[in-house]
């Protein structure tokens, strides 16, 4: 059993709206009248108002070599983690204080950028972890690499659960747009995607913090992962000589009704958890599609996925860090004890990544 403690965010700089980056779309892409009909209405249905990035808008309007790419995910990754890290630690939801001294695991995730060494070595250096402070560097799960984040560190702390472990997921989906890829999936991750980085605090069931917790927090009980074999290229990166070229199948939103809701069915099954036990859906937002599929496949209400809609709004798709983004939102809230939730993402592979949580002291 692993006890989630915070959740902190950084915002980068830069919002520009879903209208402007349709209008911005129209500037780099020579579309025709009849391509524009038909493809640029998934700026409007989808579901988002604004997003945020590293980079200002005339950024997406000149060519950028993948050196130059990388350079400007080491930089910002760096920088804005460290904000990500930093506020994780100061809202806690426990009494007492905890240190990056405390820290015995950094893991970070991320599938937008190349480091080596990885990122979070140039973490320990901004920040007095100590010297002996395990890493755990985990690259190209993309969306489901919040999700799978956890469980891994969920792992870690089950076999060391006097110890505590800080998770850092950084996606700069900016980065990687490529302005002479005109292919409908291209387009679509530009309707979708934006930069967002976060930071999770967790401590084992043994640690010496978990007396210090203020109130209820979630308690991550077990995790299920799957992966549909041959099915590599329903989403990821086709590597080319300017950066990463998005691969984004049109199957998704019906891999939900099939492999995620099976999945879903098996995993609470072998726990004895029916549907209706669960309080709290904790979501990656996929996209609009997605989530109605997501409703469609368990009959899960909007009321249950409320702030992965509001999310999604708000920020776009974020690969891995969105659904801590929403599991922020969730911790926001005075939830009883014993009450479930489910944290959930799909990624590439294609994979399926389930949660079970409990609320508890």
């Amino acid at each position: 059993m692993t006890i989630i403690c915070s959740v902190g965010r950084a915002i980068p700089k830069y919002e520009i709206t879903q209208n402007r980056i349709k209008d911005i779309v129209q500037t780099i892409f020579d579309f025709s009248d009849r391509e524009k009909n038909r493809l640029l209405p998934v700026f409007d249905n989808a579901a988002i108002n604004a997003r945020q990035f590293v980079v200002e808008e005339d950024w997406f309007l000149q060519e950028h070599s993948f050196e130059e790419r990388n350079r400007l995910y080491h930089k910002f990754a760096i920088e804005y983690s460290v904000v990500a890290m930093d506020e994780c630690l100061k809202n806690t939801n426990l009494f007492h204080d905890i240190t990056y001294e405390d820290i015995d695991l950094l893991a970070f995730v991320s599938s937008t950028g190349v480091s080596t060494p990885s990122v979070d070595t140039y973490l320990m250096n901004r920040r007095p972890f100590r010297s002996n402070v395990e890493r755990m560097p985990l690259w190209g799960l993309g969306c489901a690499g919040g999700a799978i984040g956890l469980s891994r560190v969920h792992n870690w702390l089950k076999a060391n659960p006097t110890k505590t472990a800080l998770l850092v997921n950084c996606e700069l989906c900016s980065l990687t747009f490529q302005r002479t890829d005109n292919k409908k999936s291209n387009l679509i991750g530009t309707a979708l995607f934006g930069d967002g980085i976060s930071s999770v605090l967790l401590i084992g069931e043994k640690s010496p913090f978990r007396k210090s917790l203020a109130k209820p927090s979630p308690h991550i009980k077990t995790y299920s992962s799957y992966t549909k074999k041959n099915s590599t290229d329903v989403m990821g990166w086709k590597v080319i000589n300017t950066g990463f070229e998005v691969i984004f199948s049109k199957s998704i939103p019906a891999l939900v009704n099939t492999l995620w809701k099976d999945h879903m069915g098996e995993m609470l099954q072998n726990f004895s958890v029916n549907i209706g036990d669960i309080t709290s859906v904790i979501a990656h937002p996929g996209g609009k599609k997605v989530m109605e599929a997501m409703m469609d496949a368990l009959h899960i209400s909007e009321e249950q996925l409320k702030y992965t809609l509001q999310i999604l709004k708000d920020h776009g798709n974020m690969s891995s860090t969105t659904v801590l983004y929403v599991l922020q939102k969730w911790l926001s809230e005075d939830i009883q004890i014993g009450n479930k939730g489910v944290l959930t993402a799909l990624g590439p592979g294609f994979s399926s990544e389930i949660l079970l949580l409990e609320w508890d002291v």
